[in-house]
């Protein structure tokens, strides 16, 4: 069997690409998948079923959601089981329901071996945009928008946060490198001196041009100070609704600079809605990555 082991390598892409264009870039990672599943060898197939039989085999869905990952998985059986005819048949972002035919593949039984990487891709992806979609669905479509963030399983972060645009949410910053995101920590080592953050702040601005700006403030009188520092974005992290809702309204009436509103901590599908109703630009939430769960999808195959 071929040796499918390489070193993984997960590239750069933009959060604002709508489309994963480019799978070759991620087979670094689908490689790694494939290797952590076969190992020295699919044993089970390679003495239960004889070389050069050809199975014809189709993904679908068991449930309803939001259809993601197609690209992906036709990769797994691409570099897996060599010569497959993969058709896609439903594009991500579709809403699919019990029984839809997903995807066919027509291949020597190797297609037995990568159906479980290629499941895998397929549920956690179907999985995020469904979540994702209950929350678009819960913001009711006003001003509200629902965005992503860095709380990503390693390595998957960009197909995730594709997933998270699949279902109809935004995403946040990628990584460390393309935001600048002032936290707690950060604020504390400097002492809480919202002087001192607003100078940091304006030196930013002339040497990275273009870069978004956010802070975090943990309290209405926190956030008062930081108002004025011309952040691109202020976070309102875990604060009680009262304070959320002065702090939006203050917001309203200042003179300078007004910055976009964004809520985090602690946001699930029953408190979505209602922060949404505050008028924030947008609301952070984990849970979109970090406890999806999944699509339940099937591949039921039939030998030619």
């Amino acid at each position: 069997m071929t040796n499918l082991y390489c070193v993984p390598v997960f590239p750069r892409i933009s959060a604002e690409n709508d489309k994963i264009k480019k799978m070759k870039e991620f087979d670094g990672m689908i490689r790694f998948a494939l290797k952590e599943d076969i190992g020295s060898g699919d044993i089970t197939t390679e003495a239960f079923i004889p070389k050069g039989v050809r199975f014809y085999g189709e993904m679908r869905a068991k449930t309803s959601g939001i259809f993601c990952g197609a690209a992906v998985a036709k990769r797994v059986f691409e570099l897996a089981a060599p010569g497959s005819k993969i058709k896609i048949l439903i594009k991500d972002g579709t809403r699919v329901k019990k029984g839809d035919a997903l995807m066919a593949v027509d291949g020597s039984r190797a297609i037995l071996t990568a159906e479980r990487t290629a499941l895998n891709f397929l549920q956690h992806l179907s999985g995020v945009a469904t979540r994702t979609a209950l929350f678009v669905k819960a913001l009711k479509g006003g001003k509200t928008k629902i965005y992503d963030t860095r709380k990503t399983l390693p390595g998957l972060r960009a197909l995730e946060k594709y997933a998270v645009k699949c279902g109809g949410g935004a995403n946040h910053r990628m990584g460390l490198y393309d935001a600048f995101l002032i936290k707690d920590n950060h604020i504390a080592m400097l002492g809480g001196d919202a002087r001192l953050i607003g100078r940091k702040i304006s030196g930013l601005r002339k040497k990275f041009r273009g870069v978004k700006i956010e802070i975090e403030a943990q309290g209405l009188a926190q956030f008062k100070a930081f108002l004025p520092l011309g952040a691109d974005i202020i976070m309102l992290d875990n604060m009680s609704c009262t304070d959320m809702k002065k702090a939006i309204a203050f917001t309203r009436f200042f003179k300078g600079k007004k910055p976009e509103i964004e809520i985090s901590g602690g946001i699930d599908l029953k408190t979505a809605g209602r922060l949404a109703a505050l008028g924030a630009e947008r609301i952070s939430a984990g849970c979109l990555t970090n406890s999806a769960g999944t699509l339940d999808i099937s591949f039921e195959v039939k030998r030619l």
